[in-house]
């Protein structure tokens, strides 16, 4: 069995999802070159779940990364794990094949490994951002989730997404899709924030016990630089227990929050845009937090999120107004 095997999570669908996976999501002032650049040195570091989105704006840096990893022979195709996610202006079942055929025209690959959901709402077609209210709020559409599953399975069948998934789904969501009457693919996984200030252990269970994984974003906090994120959170890396944890075993508090979720089953990303991060970042297989460890990191959970979710709260479907 592969390295990558032997760190990889089974799927409900059969397939497997290595459980650290490079995130992509970045500000607008990094540079496509630095996204091609920085996907191309997790490659070589070890990383082969790459995680991005339509919205992104950034998948054509990141197809022509892993192109070139392919071409020069580092890796083949079926050794890399790649995520988008289906943006909310194509969430219309006649729309959601359509969204993931320009994601595959700007990677220029022929499937992706997983397709998520991105959010549980609905935009106007042919809204590249979000449509705002005078109040500052985003303007929704209704939103058939059952629907647009249907969608989704469709593109799996396909054969232009070998797994589908959901992304900031609440168990009530979950449920809508998994009671679906004449469902034919569950979803695999469900990606939401998750780091030590909100744990999302209530969802982490709830999912474990429909054979769902959890993915965990913003696993080392946020970047503050970011429209979406608060300002005024406290900084995870800077916490003292989570410190005091790490120079116990002389690693990085990042290394110590990543391997807190590997431990609880989350299959973790996390991103950065520097060599040397991008290197310690996957330096967390080799070793161990103790039970007492993982029960002091369960005790800094606040139930405390970065991205600023207010902006969806009005909306009847979003997830945000129930308890997980």
């Amino acid at each position: 069995m592969s390295f990558t095997r032997l760190l990889s999570v089974n799927l409900n669908d059969g397939h497997f999802m290595p459980m650290l996976g490079f995130g992509t999501s970045a500000p607008r002032k990094v540079a496509m070159s630095n996204v091609e650049e920085a996907v191309q040195v997790a490659i070589d570091v070890g990383y082969r779940h790459i995680d991005s989105a339509y919205s992104y704006l950034n998948e054509e840096a990141i197809g022509q990364a892993i192109r070139k990893k392919i071409a020069n022979g580092t890796v083949k195709r079926n050794d890399i794990f790649y995520t988008t996610k289906l943006w909310g202006t194509f969430s219309r079942p006649k729309l959601v094949q359509r969204g993931l055929e320009l994601s595959l025209q700007k990677l220029q690959l022929s499937y992706v490994n997983l397709y998520l959901i991105h959010y549980p709402v609905s935009l106007q077609p042919g809204e590249e951002f979000l449509p705002m209210d005078s109040q500052g709020k985003i303007i929704f559409d209704t939103v058939d989730l059952c629907s647009m599953w249907e969608a989704m399975e469709k593109c799996k069948d396909a054969g232009l997404a070998r797994s589908i998934g959901v992304s900031n789904f609440n168990r009530r969501q979950l449920e809508m899709i998994l009671n679906k009457p004449g469902l034919k693919y569950k979803p695999v996984c469900n990606q939401v924030e998750c780091h030590p200030y909100l744990n999302q252990s209530k969802l982490l269970e709830y999912c474990k016990s429909k054979d769902i994984v959890m993915t965990g974003y913003a696993a080392l906090g946020s970047d503050p630089g970011k429209d979406w994120v608060k300002k005024d959170n406290p900084v995870l890396l800077e916490d003292p227990v989570l410190n005091a944890i790490a120079e116990k075993h002389r690693r990085t508090p990042a290394q110590v929050a990543l391997r807190y979720q590997l431990q609880r089953g989350v299959v973790v990303l996390v991103k950065s845009f520097t060599e040397k991060r991008i290197k310690e970042n996957f330096q967390v297989f080799d070793f161990q937090l103790t039970p007492e460890d993982m029960k002091t990191i369960d005790g800094l959970n606040k139930n405390m999120s970065y991205f600023d979710h207010s902006l969806f709260s009005h909306h009847l479907d979003s997830q945000f107004p129930d308890e997980y």
